[in-house]
């Protein structure tokens, strides 16, 4: 059996981005075929995205490489993944400024954000090495 090995895999911001320029210009489909609500949903997971990727600028180098954004929970709510329990410690500590230099990104994005919990369980060592 041959041995199939894939390396130039696209983005799931590029897929994203695709469906909705594939949308809009050229299937041209109706909404019944492809919803408002749908188009929402990939533009907020989008938003999302560009937002966790200012995380660093906002967190502070230091703790930029040792936590990142699990995901969203409701009441507009951060879920931040740290390495250990003492880097979640001291990212609770700087949670104002934190959500302080936050403020700029959410803003253009149009998104917001209220709290941040900071979970070491969510940590996941592959992720880190990925996106690195």
């Amino acid at each position: 059996m041959k041995k199939i090995l894939y390396t130039n895999f696209d983005g799931i911001d590029d897929i994203l981005a695709s469906m909705l320029d594939d949308t809009n210009k050229t299937r041209k489909k109706t909404d019944d075929e492809f919803s408002n609500n749908t188009k929402n949903l990939i533009k907020k997971a989008i938003n999302r995205k560009t937002l966790y990727t200012f995380w660093s600028k906002a967190a502070g180098e230091k703790f930029g490489k040792i936590s990142y954004p699990y995901g969203m929970a409701p009441k507009y709510t951060m879920i931040i993944a740290c390495k250990n329990a003492t880097v979640a410690q001291e990212l609770l500590l700087r949670k104002h400024e934190i959500l302080t230099n936050l403020t700029p990104y959410t803003k253009s994005l149009k998104m917001t954000v209220k709290d941040l919990r900071f979970d070491p369980k969510k940590w996941d060592k592959e992720y880190v090495s990925e996106n690195n």
